[in-house]
């Protein structure tokens, strides 16, 4: 299997599209979830006051470094997940060629 998409080959088109719907849903879900965790959590650490309708230039650079240090953690988290996602992939492969060369 290369894919999850792969798996659902004995399924019909109908059901493959109802999957792909629900499956691109909480995509979209979980990225507006990050994206509402990652404001609330820079806010919190960032503005201190509310003097101003604008945020001071500290706060605007504290809340740029909160942000591009979360997109770079989840880029990392990410690319990591890949690769140990591949290795399992290619022990997974391993394992079923053993079993079927036996």
């Amino acid at each position: 299997m290369n894919s999850p998409i792969d798996g659902l080959e004995g399924l019909p088109d109908a059901q493959k599209n109802a999957l792909m719907t629900q499956i691109e849903e909480m995509q979209v879900r979980d990225s507006l979830r990050m994206y509402n965790n990652v404001v609330e959590r820079c806010f919190r650490d960032c503005v201190e006051s509310f003097r101003r309708k604008d945020l001071e230039s500290s706060e605007e650079r504290c809340v740029t470094r909160c942000c591009e240090k979360f997109m770079k953690h989840s880029a990392r988290v990410g690319m990591r997940f890949g690769e140990l996602s591949t290795q399992a992939e290619q022990q997974m492969q391993q394992v079923m060629q053993q079993q079927t060369g036996r």
